[in-house]
């Protein structure tokens, strides 16, 4: 049987030291717990999951956008993000524009069908989440508080500060 850890030993006490493998350790298990539990919920809602999810806003989310600011949003592979975007062209939620400046590449866009996706999505999501979250037991301002700190170190860590 797995001894129960309190979830606070990450938590540095009286100027302690940060314990930072178990800090990293809660921070993958909450992401891999929480992507688990919303993906099979928006499945279940819509019949697509977090990845399409996160396709297509971040297709959404830069205009004009290529393969390579899918890359850099979602912080995946090349390969990863050709075959997702191949995926969501084949599916009729994406489509390729040629880029009249440079016959190597396209541009990605929503479909009026990949809005309608994400647009149905989007909300479910939000409440889902609210939901799944309501269900730790933590108070509300604390996931407020949160989110605004893994906000800052994401940002760092996109920008580089943190290397």
């Amino acid at each position: 049987m797995e001894a129960k850890q309190d979830s606070t030993e990450s938590i540095p006490r009286d100027g302690g030291v940060l314990d930072g493998a178990r800090l990293l350790d809660d921070l993958v298990r909450v992401e891999v717990r929480l992507y688990t539990l919303l993906d099979a919920r928006l499945r279940a809602a819509h019949g697509h999951g977090l990845g399409r999810f996160d396709l297509l806003r971040a297709v959404d989310a830069v205009p004009r956008c290529r393969v390579s600011d899918v890359v850099r949003r979602l912080g995946i592979t090349v390969g990863a993000a050709s075959k997702g975007v191949d995926r969501q062209v084949r599916d009729g939620l994406v489509r390729r524009q040629a880029n009249p400046e440079d016959g190597r590449s396209s541009f990605l866009e929503l479909t009026p069908a990949g809005r309608r996706v994400l647009d149905e999505m989007l909300p479910t999501l939000d409440r889902e989440t609210a939901e799944v979250l309501r269900g730790t037991g933590v108070p509300d301002g604390d996931f407020a508080r949160l989110a605004r700190i893994l906000a800052a170190v994401r940002g760092g860590l996109e920008a580089g500060s943190a290397r």
